[in-house]
């Protein structure tokens, strides 16, 4: 990594990057990803991995094939990967307590928290919001 600070990425990036039917969300993904890959500060968590290959090939209008989706992951698997541990399901779980978030939620706050990263990109969380240190940004807000 470079001296930009890391920036952790929700599945729902990763699968409008991919899913050509998204429209504008498409290009916006597209950008996002192409700077982080330039800039090396890409970051994410084997929950976003499995999150992104069902839903890429299973729940878009156009999926992926398992083998074209596979190939996605391993790419992405080049990027800062958390692997949760119990500590962190149980920090997931006291970050859910006081904010209110879903749990599946947490865990990705949690992950993005563990990182270091200070943005975590997603559409599924109020934009602007700082949680654990980490600034929410929906990358599609226009």
């Amino acid at each position: 990594m470079n001296g930009d600070a890391p920036a952790f990425v929700d599945a729902n990036v990763l699968v409008y990057a991919f899913d050509v039917s998204a429209g504008p969300k498409h290009a916006a993904a597209i950008q996002l990803l192409e700077t982080l890959w330039a800039s090396g500060t890409g970051c994410l968590s084997v929950q976003v991995l499995q999150e992104f290959f069902v839903t890429i090939t299973r729940k878009v209008p156009t999926p992926l094939s398992t083998d074209d989706a596979t190939t996605r992951v391993r790419e992405s698997s080049a990027w800062d990967v958390v692997t949760p541990t119990a500590d962190d399901v149980l920090e997931a779980m006291a970050i859910r307590q006081s904010t209110g978030l879903s749990f599946w939620d947490a865990l990705i706050v949690q992950a993005a928290t563990e990182l270091q990263c200070e943005t975590l990109s997603t559409e599924d969380l109020a934009d602007g919001q700082v949680i654990r240190g980490v600034r929410i940004r929906n990358p599609f807000r226009s």
